[in-house]
């Protein structure tokens, strides 16, 4: 098999990639049945333009998901957005001539591969264990903490996403071919470009949604952030002089301050004189947050989390919080600390630790409800035991699926890089990194399968059990209990991510074996793009964390509340600790915080039908630790979504997700460039 295709050159050539049969009769047809009416053979899809259009697709969404990563702990799939993007600018290509005919359906099936492996596959580690690593860093002599070099976080993300990959060979032909899962999110994508293919004005329409909604939040994201003015401040009880920068609008404002709603708690006040005041909402995050990408994340998101994370989100200020404030403690080193030490850090002092416990127990008790799904995901181990009757010839299976010599060598290769890595970056010797990456393909065959029957990757309790093992395994090392979980969970949703394509592949008559390479490639400029954009985005542990001013005390928010890092930070200072070592609301809240989560996941097990208004784990422990602006602006997003769903149901169908997508993706690119325009050319 040639590696790249010749691009079709004639319409004809174009319409044989199109299968004339619906995805859901597809989806319906045995293995031989696929061959013989499904199968596109050879027509054109492994094509240089597919390949280039998917790469730099994905290198721009590489930046959205590691921002709404960093900002709300989420990953969202990137390939409907790309299959849309790609179709609206390759017509616009063909209309001014530079391109001479239509990409087809199977080259644009290629190209939302590549897109998916740069803009979902590379990402997920910068969001979880490399942030959290970076927090971990901050010392007395290094304040802002240190980022790794370069060379470690490329070849780190590309082993991963390496590994991930090659990971799914194995799996696909059981999963997808025999049993025929659903993966819904592949399924969707399938159903997607078909509908564009189909109704190509309808397609324009939500492409061009898409687009005008990411050129205006865009641009409010520029407005809003962007350091245009710089001003002369003094300061009125020191009388030093500083220099500040000012948006052309402000970022967020205190609109309880200004209603006048009281909040329990005192702050320091130094500036005035007063060694106390009383605390102010906006001291609890109690603010209004006018970025826009938080409000298009409601609006995917749902109202239910939404409603329970500004649930969780109150419950600091009015209960927690308070609380925090008085309880002191004198610690082994014979230190007094607080359960909180300033409002403003309350979402990070304590919040975690009753946050952090209800997700983790909720993520790993309802995983282990999935036990038939487990129980499955091993018989099916090998491809469920020899050819079934009425197989496809097993030398056309031999031409078109990914043969497993290249599983063999992608295991020995990134295997061996992840080793290399571990041990020389994060000290985590040759043998327990072994395990680690034994571990992971036993894990990541679970994860698949629930994909495949769920559409939810879970990532959270694949990280937490690897983080569960090697607290036992090595206790005492932040590091090696991080970047542990880091492989687990980056070669997972890799894995699950290739499996999602190859299912929209299958689901079209794409050749698997086409596709498979598509995806391996979008990890080069998927790393590229998340490597650059985490050091623009976070150059140093102050993004991520709030800081206090030595002179007034006033605590500043980050720029990005990094949940999913600081619940993986919080799990592995436990095992690192111990938990005789914390402090003793911390410890309280935790035990608190495991037997909600648990709760929560047996209420919502054997009382189904009061889901609706039984709490949400996932919500309720978000908003527990972000800074209050985050949920109040996901739930109006939730609330407006639902508000057109109720009034333009059509409408919403066709258009909120291509809008909600648009908004991040032109918040999230333009929020990389005012990163660096900020840094680089706005400085002091």
């Amino acid at each position: 098999m040639g590696f790249f295709q010749r691009a079709p050159r004639t319409p004809e050539e174009v319409e044989s990639a199109r299968l004339p049969i619906p995805p859901e009769e597809v989806a319906e047809m045995d293995e031989a049945e696929w061959y013989e009416k499904a199968y596109r053979g050879d027509a054109p899809q492994l094509t240089v333009r597919a390949v280039a259009m998917g790469a730099v697709l994905g290198f721009l969404l590489a930046f959205t998901n590691l921002y709404i990563g960093l900002k709300t702990g989420w990953h969202l799939g990137v390939a409907i957005t790309a299959c849309i993007l790609s179709y609206v600018f390759w017509n616009g290509l063909l209309k001014i001539g530079v391109a001479r005919t239509p990409m087809s359906i199977l080259e644009n099936n290629c190209m939302q591969s590549t897109a998916s492996a740069a803009g979902y596959s590379t990402g997920g580690t910068f969001v979880s264990a490399l942030a959290a690593l970076l927090m971990l860093s901050v010392t007395p002599d290094h304040p802002r903490g240190e980022h790794l070099p370069w060379t470690v976080y490329a070849s780190w993300t590309v082993f991963l996403a390496v590994l991930g990959v090659v990971l799914a060979i194995p799996m696909k032909r059981n999963l997808i071919n025999r049993e025929k899962l659903k993966f819904p999110s592949g399924t969707a994508a399938a159903v997607t470009l078909q509908s564009l293919y189909s109704h190509g004005d309808e397609a324009l329409k939500k492409g061009r949604a898409l687009l005008w909604a990411a050129l205006y939040a865009g641009l409010w994201k520029v407005l809003i952030s962007l350091q245009f003015v710089k001003t002369t401040v003094v300061d009125p009880a020191t009388g030093a002089i500083s220099h500040a920068w000012h948006t052309l609008l402000p970022e967020g404002f205190a609109l309880f301050d200004k209603l006048g709603m009281h909040v329990p708690g005192y702050v320091p006040d130094r500036s005035s004189g007063a060694v106390l005041r009383p605390a102010r909402p906006s001291d609890w995050t109690l603010t209004w947050d006018n970025d826009p990408v938080m409000i298009a994340a409601g609006m995917l998101v749902g109202l239910r989390i939404a409603i329970w994370m500004v649930v969780g989100g109150i419950l600091l200020p009015f209960a927690l919080g308070p609380a925090g404030l008085d309880w002191g403690w004198t610690g082994p080193d014979g230190q007094m600390t607080w359960g909180v030490s300033h409002p403003g850090k309350a979402w990070k002092e304590i919040g975690i630790w009753f946050g952090v416990p209800i997700m983790v127990a909720s993520g790993l008790l309802s995983f282990a409800f999935q036990w038939r799904t487990i129980g499955r995901a091993f018989r099916g181990i090998g491809g469920g035991g020899g050819e079934a009757a009425g197989a496809p010839p097993a030398e056309l299976v031999k031409r078109t699926e990914v043969p497993f010599s290249w599983f063999a060598i992608g295991v020995l290769v990134s295997g061996a890089g992840i080793l290399y890595v571990a041990d020389h970056a994060f000290g985590i010797p040759y043998h327990y990194g072994a395990i680690a990456v034994a571990l992971t393909f036993v894990l990541a065959l679970v994860a698949c399968r629930a994909t495949g029957e769920s559409d939810i990757t879970p990532t959270g309790a694949m990280g937490k059990l690897m983080q569960l093992t090697f607290g036992i395994l090595m206790p005492q090392s932040t590091t090696a209990n991080l970047m542990s979980a880091g492989i687990t969970a980056g070669a997972a949703s890799s894995s699950a991510d290739l499996l999602n394509d190859l299912k929209s592949g299958y689901l079209l008559g794409a050749n698997p074996r086409r596709q498979f390479l598509a995806q391996a490639l979008g990890i080069v400029s998927g790393t590229v793009a998340t490597v650059a954009g985490f050091y623009w985005l976070v150059p140093d542990a102050s993004a991520l964390t709030p800081t206090t001013d030595p002179v007034t005390g006033a605590v500043t928010q980050p720029e990005f509340a990094a949940p999913a890092a600081q619940a993986w930070m919080a799990v592995a200072e436990v095992f690192a600790r111990g938990f005789e070592n914390m402090h003793p609301m911390h410890r309280e809240f935790l035990l608190w915080g495991l037997l909600l989560g648990t709760a929560i996941v047996l209420a919502e097990t054997f009382l189904p039908r009061w889901k609706r208004i039984l709490p949400s784990a996932t919500g309720l422990g978000l908003g527990l630790i972000l800074p209050f602006q985050y949920p109040l602006s996901m739930l109006l997003g939730a609330i407006l979504a639902e508000v057109w769903r109720s009034r333009r149901p059509e409408s919403a169908q066709s258009y909120l997700v291509p809008v909600s997508a648009g908004i991040i993706a032109g918040v999230s690119i333009l929020g990389v460039a005012v990163a660096v325009l900020n840094a680089k050319v706005f400085t002091e």
